[in-house]
């Protein structure tokens, strides 16, 4: 898996930016670690958007990621917190295609499409490999990718730079606005590439631009559940949105839950 080198500015801006950009998932995940039989491990949790509400939520959960940055961004955030909160938390530094921690999860977690910077069949299959080796014998692995949209990927216009998030307030007196768009396509990779300008802008109105690009994999409902028992797992579930709402032809986002066989 490749390891993103974010500049200290874009983590610092994460909170911010999906502060506002993603806010549906929580509760659904939150919920699921609070009543995990057991420990939870959290695949790909950046600044614990995420980890640190299913912690003051009662759960005993560890972090993984592979950003050094975004998991000082977490420590920080972590040594904030009460001490009966902040000692359940773990954080450790890997990779989701080839950790070791050697015990095992009630709950894996896979979540803000992280699945699909796996590129390759064999990254995809290295990560499940080692997720089932940590999940306990009834134990569950829960991630979220978005459902395909092929009208979007067809629109020439989806290459253009568009506003996500207008300007907003950073915690240090400074403002982000970001835009984004799709540089390339390529359908017999099932990839595209993400493109991410931040504009920061300081108390004295200089403004910097900073560009974040990355490959992102897509995939199809029937081409995660042959790739989940390929890997050992049957599908348990599969939910359209966070509010476990079945999958429709409306494209949203593909929430599976598999246990291992």
């Amino acid at each position: 898996m490749r390891a993103y080198r974010y500049a200290p500015v874009i983590v610092d801006s994460y909170d911010v930016v999906y502060g506002q950009l993603r806010k549906d998932d929580v509760e659904f995940y939150v919920d699921l670690a609070m009543h995990a039989r057991g420990p939870v491990l959290e695949l790909g949790c950046g600044t614990g958007r995420i980890l640190i509400p299913s912690a003051a939520a009662g759960a005993n959960i560890t972090g993984l990621d592979l950003s050094p940055l975004m998991l000082d961004a977490c420590r920080r955030k972590v040594a904030a917190l009460p001490s009966d909160v902040a000692v359940r938390i773990e954080l450790i530094e890997d990779s989701m295609t080839e950790f070791d921690l050697g015990r095992r999860f009630a709950l894996i977690t896979i979540l803000f499409r992280a699945f699909s910077h796996l590129i390759t069949v064999d990254e995809q299959l290295a990560c499940l490999a080692s997720v089932r080796r940590h999940l306990a014998k009834d134990g569950e692995l829960v991630f979220d990718v978005f459902q395909p949209r092929l009208d979007f990927m067809l629109d020439p216009r989806a290459a253009d730079e568009a506003e996500d998030l207008p300007e907003s307030p950073l915690p240090d007196g400074r403002t982000v606005r970001r835009t984004a768009k799709r540089t390339q396509w390529h359908p017999a990779e099932q990839t595209f590439q993400i493109e991410f300008n931040y504009y920061i802008k300081d108390k004295s109105g200089d403004l910097e631009r900073l560009q974040e690009t990355f490959p992102f994999r897509y995939y199809f409902r029937f081409e995660l559940e042959h790739l989940l028992a390929r890997a050992g797992f049957e599908v348990a579930a599969l939910y359209g949105w966070y509010d476990r709402s079945p999958l429709t032809d409306e494209p949203r986002e593909m929430i599976f839950s598999a246990r291992p066989v």
